[in-house]
């Protein structure tokens, strides 16, 4: 047993490495640059840069928009970063509500810098330098995660930093080079699936009850998502981005129309692993405490469970989407849209589009993973049982000997 659980983890690092070093490779391909014009020499940059003095600044509060300020302010400041590094500049801040960036002494904020030539560029203000905040919450994150979970912690922790390197290094990389978007998400989801549930519960049968269960559930939202954007006419050339994306599309290869499926399986991942995880977990537990019960009896307590979970599932998908377009959502209440025209809109349609399909992907895997847990969980445990008493009767007879 001891063998076989070190060559499991030997495999799964061995795994783990082999995917590293194809993310190192695809990333090191040359791709399609976009917006590239031959050999002139005009680009734009942002870098940073500490602000040396505020010269002057005629500043005025709106109370009416949050307190933002409007006017300009004269600044020093120092480049931090890139070929400008060391350089001082004077330059003038405009403020406004759309660019609301008030610097302050000693501050370090992030500039655009504008080259039209290699002598000629104009310097303005871009952003606050948000960046240390930002990691700062990721590191706050992670140190909570590793404290309450303690080593499962850990180990989510570590699933977290895989999924995101799969996102960055792996999947946006292929749709920029052409490749099938339907194909770069599947390959994504059953990636971030294996790793993050073998870290969390190793090679378990509760593992593979809740990998299976969600490459079943996910593979069904892409399914409908396709149908019924088909059936409306909705595909990635429906998106608010559109115009930008054809330009990049016509320049790289990129498959544009599967983008918007690819998306809706991506984002449906989440709220079905943790359906997945969750019921898979519950038929454990059933069974490690009454390992007499039935397969149908394990079943059925499955899909308890699962009825529990259904609602508040389906509610944070909504719920989420709903967040991410209350802007949108905002503009459409302003106008008075009429219902007629919001159940015909591109984004509207799109968001009940990815939102529905996401809770039929959450509600359909809780049979799914129910019927797989309850038929490989005891024969796993049969086996592991029996694994373990022929290990003591061999330790129990090398004693005696």
């Amino acid at each position: 047993m001891l063998a076989s659980k070190k060559a499991r983890v030997i495999l799964f690092i061995a795994v783990l490495l082999a995917i590293s070093l194809s993310m190192y490779a695809f990333n090191q391909a040359p791709e399609t640059k976009h917006n590239e014009s031959g050999n002139s020499a005009a680009s734009k940059k942002f870098e940073k840069a500490k602000v040396l003095r505020v010269i002057s600044e005629d500043l005025q509060r709106e109370p009416s928009r949050g307190n933002l300020y409007n006017g300009s302010q004269e600044l020093e400041l120092k480049i931090l970063s890139g070929e400008h590094k060391g350089e001082i500049h004077t330059i003038t801040n405009n403020i406004s509500v759309y660019l609301n960036v008030v610097a302050k002494k000693g501050q370090t904020i992030i500039v655009d810098i504008d080259t039209a030539s290699p002598t000629y560029y104009i310097i303005s203000v871009y952003s606050y330098y948000r960046a240390p905040i930002l990691y700062g919450m990721a590191l706050l994150f992670f140190g909570l995660l590793w404290w309450i979970g303690g080593r499962k912690g850990l180990m989510s922790v570590l699933g977290i930093v895989f999924t995101f390197a799969c996102v960055f290094y792996l999947f946006i990389p292929m749709l920029y080079r052409g490749y099938s978007p339907l194909l770069a998400s599947a390959l994504i989801v059953i990636l971030a699936t294996f790793v993050t549930l073998t870290l969390l519960n190793g090679w378990t049968a509760r593992s593979w009850s809740a990998i299976l269960g969600t490459i079943c559930g996910v593979i069904i939202s892409a399914a409908l998502a396709y149908i019924f954007g088909n059936l409306t006419h909705i595909s990635g050339y429906n998106t608010a981005e559109v115009d930008v994306l054809i330009t990049i599309a016509d320049e790289t290869g990129m498959q544009l129309g599967g983008m918007l499926f690819a998306g809706i399986l991506l984002s449906s991942l989440g709220a079905i692993i943790d359906v997945a995880i969750s019921i898979a977990a519950s038929v454990h537990e059933v069974y490690m405490t009454n390992p007499n019960l039935t397969k149908r009896e394990l079943f059925k307590s499955g899909i308890n469970v699962g009825r529990d979970m259904m609602g508040t599932m389906a509610n944070t998908l909504i719920l989420a989407l709903t967040g991410t377009t209350l802007a949108s959502l905002m503009v459409l209440y302003a106008i008075k849209a009429s219902f007629t025209q919001l159940t015909n809109m591109n984004t509207v349609t799109i968001e009940v589009i990815q939102g529905l399909t996401g809770c039929f992907g959450v509600v359909l895997t809780v049979p799914i993973v129910a019927f797989i847990s309850s038929r490989i969980i005891p024969n796993f445990e049969k086996k592991a049982a029996l694994n373990r008493e022929l290990a003591k009767t061999t330790v129990t007879r090398a004693s005696e000997v």
